[in-house]
């Protein structure tokens, strides 16, 4: 799988000399190419990385804090990023999110290498809980940010609580994407799930119900 679209993430905080993207993709990419010659995540060192990218260890360094933070990156590079919201409607903003959660479900099955790298990634706990503070967390705080939105606009009942909301919106998709790799991923489920689970959350006298 080639990185050689991939950007840095803006929000990235600056370490050390200015960032080059040409350097970078080129680490990026050489973790993958590493990948995809089967090399365990475990004899995945920064080492290895710097002989394959072409760059010296202390550009590595330069521009990430160790094995863990590259590796997140690296995933993140490899799958479609992350979406602007309309801010339309919260009905609106909830489709979009649960879209791009379906459409990672499809890279990450028509990938074998991308499939096998989040396999290995959970079998690291240090690995997996950088992945859950910088990509999951943050994913999950803007789902439930949405529904705090649609909650004080009216759109969403007072009584419900957002957690479990956000639970029932994103399990699905999680379930068909995860538990059940034979399930289909059509186009036109994240509106499906949408609005099947917000038929029973909006107050009853918003409109449309």
């Amino acid at each position: 799988m080639s990185l050689a679209d991939s950007r840095p993430r803006p929000d990235a905080p600056a370490r050390g000399r200015p960032r080059s993207e040409a350097v970078e993709r080129a680490i990026l990419e050489g973790v993958m190419k590493l990948l995809e010659e089967g090399v365990p995540l475990a004899e995945l060192s920064i080492e290895r990385v710097a002989r394959t990218a072409g760059v010296g260890k202390a550009t590595i360094y330069r521009r990430w804090s160790g094995k863990e933070e590259l590796f997140v990156d690296v995933m993140r590079a490899a799958e479609p990023p992350d979406p602007e919201l309309p801010g339309t409607s919260m009905r609106d903003d909830l489709v979009v999110l649960l879209e791009s959660l379906r459409r990672r479900g499809l890279v990450s099955r028509s990938s074998a290498i991308l499939h096998n790298a989040h396999a290995q990634m959970k079998s690291s706990p240090k690995i997996w809980a950088a992945y859950h503070t910088c990509v999951i967390t943050p994913r999950r705080n803007q789902g439930l940010e949405v529904l705090r939105r649609g909650q004080l606009n009216g759109e969403l009942r007072e009584d419900v609580d957002l957690e479990l909301a956000n639970d029932m919106i994103v399990g699905p998709m999680l379930v068909r994407s995860v538990l059940r790799p034979d399930a289909d991923l059509p186009e036109g489920l994240s509106e499906e799930i949408v609005d099947t689970v917000l038929a029973g959350l909006r107050p009853v006298s918003s409109p449309g119900t």
